[in-house]
């Protein structure tokens, strides 16, 4: 039981990846484009009603310019625009186009259907247990701590890492 709860992680990805997988297929054969997974997180995060590319930056962890580069695709493709903020004119506001709202319309109804072939798949209650699961608080993310014999390997570690750029493409040169 332990390794099948330490290993979660895997099928809940394999399970988002199926779920996203049909959402595309389906809006696809509707004749949208493609979404990647960015784009997608952000018109999730519009779709929860989240407005200003800050809030949804600090919901995905992202910095504001990642999050303004998304943006600016899917402003591209035509689902939202960007708007001055009536109560800020330093920011912006994030809105869906009509034919955003299509879009979200489409996949709503893509959705629906993907959930209930998901119930007929794997059982009604199996698809209630899951919505039921991902529906409560699960607190702020769990880090786990460092052991005591493990510090002297974690200090090696940062000291080794410290000069590594922040894009993770290996060290810097020391002159």
């Amino acid at each position: 039981m332990a390794d099948q709860i330490a290993y979660l992680i895997v099928p809940l990805l394999q399970g988002f990846e199926w779920f996203d997988e049909g959402l595309q297929g389906s809006l696809r054969a509707r004749g949208w484009p493609t979404l990647t997974h960015a784009e997608s997180s952000v018109m999730i995060r519009v779709m929860l009603g989240l407005r200003r590319p800050s809030e949804i930056a600090r919901a995905m962890g992202l910095t504001r310019q990642a999050v303004h580069i998304t943006l600016n695709q899917i402003v591209e493709k035509g689902f939202l625009e960007l708007r001055d903020d009536p109560n800020d004119g330093r920011s912006k506001i994030v809105e869906l186009t009509p034919t955003g709202k299509a879009v979200r319309r489409d996949a709503q109804a893509a959705v629906n259907f993907i959930s209930q072939q998901l119930a007929e798949r794997i059982g009604e209650q199996h698809v209630k247990n899951l919505q039921a699961a991902f529906a409560k608080d699960w607190g702020p993310p769990v880090i786990y701590p460092v052991q005591p014999e493990e510090k002297i390997k974690v200090r090696r570690r940062q000291r080794e890492h410290a000069g590594t750029e922040s894009t993770g493409r290996g060290r810097r040169s020391r002159r």
